[in-house]
């Protein structure tokens, strides 16, 4: 981990700041370098372009959080009893909070980086994840598939994604959302609060019987009417 004084942390803070903010498609080098006071070329010097920028800025999440993760599933994997999906999502919570020591709101940060990942399709990154951290994310998957042996492979990807979309609004969107449990309901709840919420309901969706192609297409034309 570089020095916090050192040109090369200026820039990884100026460059997650941006990407959260505007995504890593509409923020340039030059804003980064603007917003970093340094120099063009230091970028280049301590990163070597900007995709490898991209990755630098998610290692220092992941470099903590992804071990933590593995040593959990690993723990999971080995229990002598069956896993159900609250228990494999749970795992999450711990080392997802621990990105806040990290950097300050560590925990949403990331999540958006991650979100943005998606939105603004940085092919690279896929290939960053499955390099470094390949195995770790098998043995999720091979959990998950444990504790929903029915669900087929094809579903089980397209649940997953959908999981991570609604984490990573959530997470995007917890401040304003605990303002409006505050303000509505009198609940006062922290981003730890919101994470054991959002559990349940993922592993609901997660596990829901997949539809039939009759069930599907009886639904089609319901949806259709409801929009005239």
């Amino acid at each position: 981990m570089p020095n916090k004084h050192s040109t090369q942390y200026k820039i990884l803070d100026a460059a997650q700041s941006l990407f959260a903010e505007t995504g890593f498609n509409d923020t340039s080098l030059r804003q980064i370098t603007s917003l970093a006071e340094v120099n063009l070329a230091s970028v280049n010097y301590h990163f070597g372009s900007k995709k490898e920028l991209i990755q630098a800025v998610l290692q220092r999440y992941l470099i903590v959080l992804m071990p933590r993760l593995d040593q959990e599933f690993t723990r999971l994997l080995a229990a002598q009893q069956p896993n159900n999906l609250n228990q494999v999502l749970t795992v999450f919570v711990k080392p997802l909070l621990e990105l806040n020591k990290v950097n300050q709101n560590g925990t949403r940060i990331f999540l958006q980086l991650l979100g943005r990942g998606y939105a603004d399709v940085q092919g690279h990154l896929r290939w960053f994840f499955n390099h470094h951290y390949g195995r770790v994310l098998d043995k999720l998957v091979l959990l998950v598939q444990q504790a929903c042996p029915d669900l087929p492979p094809g579903e089980l990807f397209w649940r997953l994604h959908f999981s991570l979309g609604t984490v990573v609004f959530t997470m995007a969107s917890n401040e304003a959302l605990a303002e409006i449990a505050q303000a509505d309901f009198n609940e006062k709840v922290d981003i730890e609060g919101v994470i054991l919420r959002l559990i349940p309901y993922l592993s609901a969706a997660i596990a829901a019987p997949v539809p039939t192609v009759s069930q599907i297409s009886q639904t089609a034309p319901m949806l259709a009417s409801e929009g005239r």
